[in-house]
């Protein structure tokens, strides 16, 4: 970590737009998200990075797959370098060569304002059983910004399990940019997650879900104290927040809500070792009970 997101150092604050998008299953959604990445600099010239939905680009069809780097990738760069912003455009299905043959993952590549890929994130949980042909990632993603801090990457499936943003948090991020594709009606538990895990791990978390065939909408941001710093609607809009470096590392230090739970140190000050995490079956008998993961009957 750089010296200028390092705690302690001078107060800093960085502007991050979530942008709750109309996206098509059936077109290309990338000049539609240039469009939006030209108004927000003309609008709000003090956001420095632009999010947007899981599969945001190309839309939720698999045989829309690329390479990465790929054309897709390469002409949101272009937008990037165009507009001065960091970028994550959600994520885009990547066709790869895993050990076995060709693989497919969901994967958020992230773009600084040089039009330059820093890094790229694979999705850790696609949605199985009902998301069984995308493999799995198996790496984490924190990438720093250089005067602002630190921030990790996850992407939608990937919250509702909690070792994915306790993880990225141990690894010192101080801000969750996570992309979904949540059309079922479930959004109301994810709501409760996006805040848990924020204040769990005493840091914003920013979860953007798209609309029309992207999404039902109802994206949210979350500060480290766990309020809901805004909540949308059903329908396309531009969420600008100013974050707070300054006050993450002073709520990390001091508790959250100014003076109350340090849960952070006290997870890496516990007493206890967490056996359940062992992936042999033997650990915990009875999670082998719970029958094969299969779509039901």
């Amino acid at each position: 970590m750089n010296l200028a997101s390092a705690p302690g150092s001078a107060a800093t604050t960085f502007g991050v737009a979530g942008v709750q998008m109309n996206v098509s299953a059936f077109e290309s959604n990338v000049e539609r998200m240039g469009n939006y990445l030209r108004h927000i600099r003309t609008r709000f010239p003090w956001v420095r990075m632009v999010l947007f939905s899981e599969l945001a680009a190309l839309g939720p069809k698999h045989d829309k797959a690329e390479p990465l780097p790929g054309p897709t990738e390469a002409r949101l760069a272009e937008l990037a370098r165009e507009t001065g912003l960091w970028l994550i455009p959600g994520s885009l299905f990547e066709r790869a060569q895993g050990p076995a043959g060709p693989v497919v993952y969901n994967t958020t590549p992230v773009i600084n304002p040089q039009g330059e890929v820093v890094t790229r994130f694979r999705k850790l949980f696609p949605f199985r059983p009902y998301e069984r042909d995308v493999a799995g990632g198996t790496g984490f993603c924190v990438f720093d910004v250089p005067g602002a801090g630190r921030f990790g990457v996850s992407i939608c499936y990937d919250m509702w399990f909690p070792e994915t943003t306790r993880t990225l948090a141990a690894m010192g991020a101080e801000v969750i940019l996570h992309p979904t594709m949540t059309d079922t009606i479930d959004r109301d538990v994810e709501l409760a997650i996006a805040r848990a895990s924020a204040v769990t791990n005493q840091l914003y978390f920013f979860d953007v879900n798209g609309v029309g065939d992207g999404g039902v909408g109802r994206s949210i941001i979350c500060d480290p104290s766990g309020y809901v710093l805004h909540q949308a609607d059903g329908g396309a809009e531009i969420m600008a927040i100013d974050v707070d470096f300054a006050r993450v590392r002073r709520e990390r230090e001091r508790g959250l809500r100014s003076n109350l739970g340090q849960p952070l140190k006290s997870f890496r000050d516990r007493d206890c070792d967490f056996d359940v995490y062992r992936k042999d079956a033997g650990a915990y008998p009875y999670l082998q009970t719970l029958g094969p993961l299969v779509k039901p009957d």
